[in-house]
């Protein structure tokens, strides 16, 4: 009797879903729990096991095709497993860890074939040895791409031809163009951030911190802090027990619109965006008042780790009620933040850069840090949101007040 392979049962909060890639075909021999395809939502990559051994038959759909929860799939024969699994077994145990460690994510396969590289000569850096993006970006950076069969027979090779960065220099008024369908989680992002604009009233207001103090925490308590926790201190736990402390003080900061009414929260869900392959993700903090700076900097350090292998699970990135982003990382010295709907208030972090400042009527040189509040002035006026940044401020200069909770 054949066993259906059917699309898992999505949230309430996702429609339908997307296939990016089938690991298997028709008349492999899969394994229990072996994942046979990826689904792809506006939030996360869905990962689909094989729920009995057997032999796989055949795909009812293809890769890009839309499907929904409890669809069909395929189909595996449990009855062709034992005489498939001779075959099997033929293979050599390093040849079926290859092709374990061979698993490729859809970005990373994407530039793949973009590129018409070979995926088994990539090593994976990603989780059980999963190739990310990257993985091959890092190819691409320090190997010439081959060339497609279409450019092989218009084009001679010559010295020319060589390629830098993976992109070969193209004939002169060869003006090439691609097009290529958004991503689910690009295009939730996209449809997301224009809805932001157009129902929320957003204004960003600005300040600096000098980071010394903090800095100087770090470094004295650095090497203990990681011996005794496991975990490596960083800033994001400073901005984040400050960034509670001043939604306590201005909880309309911490609420949202629903409607009419002003929903004030009375709890403190911090998202932290993330970047990973397929574009920008929130993973939530819940209750992250409660948590040390050790499990706050322990669950960020899991949450980026999610971010890259495209693990994170979907109740993992839904709600939160204020986010955190870092643009610094990226070199970013100021930015204007866009509110994650139906949130009130997104603070954004930017590069450490040392510069002079006046203190006691004396030019310094202190390492400095622009801050930006992007919040929604349809329930924030513009002196709470002021006070509000003010008081990150200084609880980051004066880090002893986070800890004693003044």
């Amino acid at each position: 009797m054949l066993i259906e392979i059917k699309v898992p049962n999505f949230p309430e909060s996702v429609a339908d879903g997307t296939i990016v890639s089938w690991h298997k075909h028709p008349g492999d021999v899969v394994k229990r729990d072996e994942i046979l395809v990826e689904i792809e939502t506006d939030k996360v990559v869905f990962e689909v096991p094989a729920i009995s051994d057997g032999v796989l038959q055949e795909i009812l759909e293809n890769e890009g095709a839309t499907v929904v929860s409890g669809q069909v799939l395929t189909h595996i024969d449990p009855s062709g497993a034992g005489a498939s699994a001779a075959a099997a077994d033929a293979a050599t145990s390093a040849g079926q860890e290859a092709a374990q460690e061979h698993v490729i994510t859809p970005s990373a396969r994407k530039l793949i074939a973009e590129h018409n590289l070979d995926g088994a000569d990539i090593t994976g850096s990603g989780k059980d040895g999963r190739v990310l993006k990257e993985d091959v970006l890092r190819v691409l950076d320090n190997t010439p791409a081959k060339p497609s069969p279409a450019r092989q027979s218009s084009a001679p090779a010559t010295a020319s031809a060589v390629v830098t960065q993976g992109v070969a220099p193209l004939p002169p008024g060869d003006r090439p163009e691609k097009r290529v369908p958004m991503t689910r989680l690009r295009a939730r992002i996209a449809q997301r951030l224009v809805e932001a604009q157009h129902t929320a009233a957003i204004l960003t207001t600005f300040n600096e911190v000098n980071m010394q103090p903090v800095m100087d925490l770090r470094q004295k308590y650095k090497d203990k802090f990681e011996k005794e926790h496991g975990v490596r201190l960083g800033f994001m736990s400073f901005f984040v027990k400050a960034s509670i402390e001043a939604l306590k003080q201005f909880p309309e900061v911490n609420a949202s619109v629903d409607g009419g009414d002003i929903v004030y929260h009375g709890f403190f869900d911090i998202g932290i965006a993330v970047g990973s392959p397929r574009g920008l993700v929130v993973p939530i903090l819940r209750n992250a008042d409660v948590l040390s700076m050790a499990k706050i900097e322990a669950q960020i350090t899991e949450y980026a780790a999610k971010a890259k292998d495209g693990t994170l699970a979907i109740e993992e990135i839904t709600g939160g009620t204020f986010t955190i982003t870092n643009g610094g990382i990226f070199g970013s010295l100021l930015s204007t933040p866009i509110i994650n709907p139906p949130q009130s208030g997104i603070l954004g972090m930017h590069k450490i850069q040392p510069r002079p400042v006046v203190e006691d009527g004396n030019i310094v040189i202190r390492p400095m840090m622009y801050l930006a509040l992007s919040y929604d002035h349809r329930i924030i006026d513009g002196r709470e949101a002021v006070q509000f940044l003010v008081t990150i401020k200084e609880l980051l200069e004066d880090p002893a007040r986070i800890l004693l909770d003044i």
